[in-house]
């Protein structure tokens, strides 16, 4: 048995799929964000739209939602932390970060902190904010007036930073 994209050691078909097929609810804010995360990687585009507040769903994009989810290669899920959002509360937030290779081929971690609400039983993804995560460089930076790194001789704001 394949485990879960979600990262939680449990099978695909005993954690997220039922949640993303439609068999079960998830009881948790956090087991819907692991959900939606698996679904990302599925392309299970319905169940994210799906389980997007009713109140903000219009301003989401299926074509972009379905582009990212295609174009990304989604390399796993940390869970930071999780306030609320068990089975008793109507409110939950979780922080975590989603690593992923973009369309560019540049290794991503999406740091985020997601608000979740549950309304008439089911939970729903809310709002998220970016958690600040200032990225460190793997080179020194290059200067507009610096050599251009390609090696072509030319300064970097007349070449590759043209």
């Amino acid at each position: 048995m394949a485990g879960c994209p979600c990262g939680s050691g449990t099978a695909y078909s005993k954690c997220c799929k039922p949640f993303i097929d439609g068999t079960l609810q998830a009881p948790t804010a956090e087991k819907l964000m692991r959900a939606r995360y698996t679904a990302y990687e599925k392309g299970a585009i319905d169940f994210i739209l799906d389980t997007h507040h009713p109140d903000s769903r219009d301003d989401i994009s299926r074509d972009a939602t379905e582009e990212w989810a295609k174009e990304s290669e989604w390399m796993g899920l940390e869970v930071i932390d999780v306030r609320g959002g068990k089975e008793s509360d109507s409110e939950g937030t979780i922080e975590f970060i989603a690593r992923y290779r973009g369309a560019d081929r540049a290794i991503v971690n999406h740091h985020e902190q997601s608000t979740f609400l549950k309304e008439d039983g089911s939970w729903y993804f809310s709002d998220a904010k970016m958690v600040n995560n200032p990225r460190k460089r793997d080179s020194p930076k290059v200067g507009r007036n610096d050599p251009c790194p390609c090696g072509s001789g030319k300064k970097y704001k007349k070449c590759c930073g043209a």
